[in-house]
């Protein structure tokens, strides 16, 4: 909020305060027209787009075909500018205090925005009192998979072998608090089982073990187990969307495979730093909105394993803090501990 100078017109002459009276009401009255006026001429100069994570990522690559098409709606060019670093907490904390005038913005996910204040107190940032949410790009889904020297061919049977020997199953991981691990957890507190974590370093080195069965299951992302159900190596039991995906259609959801309303998608989005005009994040809102329904937009994202969203900064606001709690609750109940 500007701050506003108004005259104590009492303590000037009564021929005066007339006068004085009308250029205050003419100054509070082109304070009004601030924000549409802001709305009018941005952009007037070029935005940056910080991705706290390192180039080719599903992140990045998002970040990317949203700035070229976001760019193009707005007049102006956006610039992307990689930080990445601490699971994205580096690039965040640059998102978070840069100057709050709509020409820095952040692409960002549920890793850095619900999961990381759900494992740490400690973040450079606070992820509800540092950002203006602009708008909710897209969701990538997970799809639980298994070794293929495994006899298990639904979510029932594997669940059901989980609970006749609690702790003779495992899944692997890309570490610990990750969204791979996280959403494993989730599954066990679903099912109530018992099932061992084996985390490693990055989901790359899992398959190998799935491949031999020394791991039995991971949940990962659709585009990512690609080359190991191409070469049998895995097996699909199930996808964490709501719907089925258009790259596996033949899968079913979790909820369909036998979960009750077991939906764990990660989110990908859009923020600006607190403070970012109202009238600006309503103009690049309506654009965004705009270019997620085009059909070249959502091919690229597809291809990522990933669905359009879109909607309101509120919307999406609510969005981040009903998976903030949720992923608070799965951290505390699994008693899980970041490295």
């Amino acid at each position: 909020m500007q701050a506003v100078f108004c005259p104590n017109i009492s303590l000037f002459p009564m021929t005066t305060r007339p006068l004085l009276a009308l250029l205050t009401w003419l100054a509070l009255l082109g304070l009004c027209a601030l924000p549409a006026a802001q709305a009018q001429t941005y952009p007037a100069k070029p935005i940056r787009l910080v991705i706290p994570f390192p180039p080719a990522g599903a992140t990045d690559i998002i970040g990317r075909v949203v700035a070229q098409k976001l760019g193009d709606a707005l007049g102006q060019s956006i610039v992307v500018d990689n930080k990445p670093g601490a699971g994205g907490a580096i690039g965040s904390d640059v998102g978070a205090k840069a100057a709050p005038d709509g020409y820095t913005l952040l692409i960002a996910t549920s890793s850095t925005h619900s999961v990381g204040p759900a494992l740490s107190s400690k973040l450079p940032y606070d992820t509800v009192k540092d950002f203006t949410p602009i708008i909710h790009l897209a969701d990538s889904p997970h799809v639980l998979v298994v070794s293929s020297v495994t006899p298990y061919k639904s979510v029932n049977e594997l669940v059901a072998a989980a609970k006749a020997k609690p702790g003779s199953l495992n899944y692997g991981s890309s570490g610990v608090g990750t969204i791979v691990q996280l959403t494993a957890e989730e599954f066990k507190l679903a099912t109530k089982t018992d099932i061992v974590h084996v985390p490693y370093k990055g989901t790359a080195l899992v398959f190998g073990d799935l491949a031999t069965g020394q791991v039995t299951m991971m949940f990962d992302n659709i585009v990512s187990v690609q080359p190991s159900l191409q070469s049998g190596k895995v097996r699909p039991l199930g996808v964490t969307s709501a719907r089925r995906s258009a790259l596996m259609p033949n899968v079913p959801t979790m909820i369909e495979a036998g979960v009750p309303d077991f939906v764990s998608d990660a989110y990908f989005g859009l923020w600006g730093p607190a403070g970012t005009p109202a009238a600006v994040v309503a103009k690049i809102n309506a654009e965004a909105n705009k270019i997620l329904l085009t059909a070249d937009l959502k091919e690229r994202f597809a291809q990522l394993g990933c669905v359009p969203v879109g909607g309101t900064p509120q919307t999406f606001a609510q969005h981040i803090n009903s998976e903030t709690a949720k992923w608070t609750h799965v951290v505390k109940a699994a008693g899980i501990k970041p490295e």
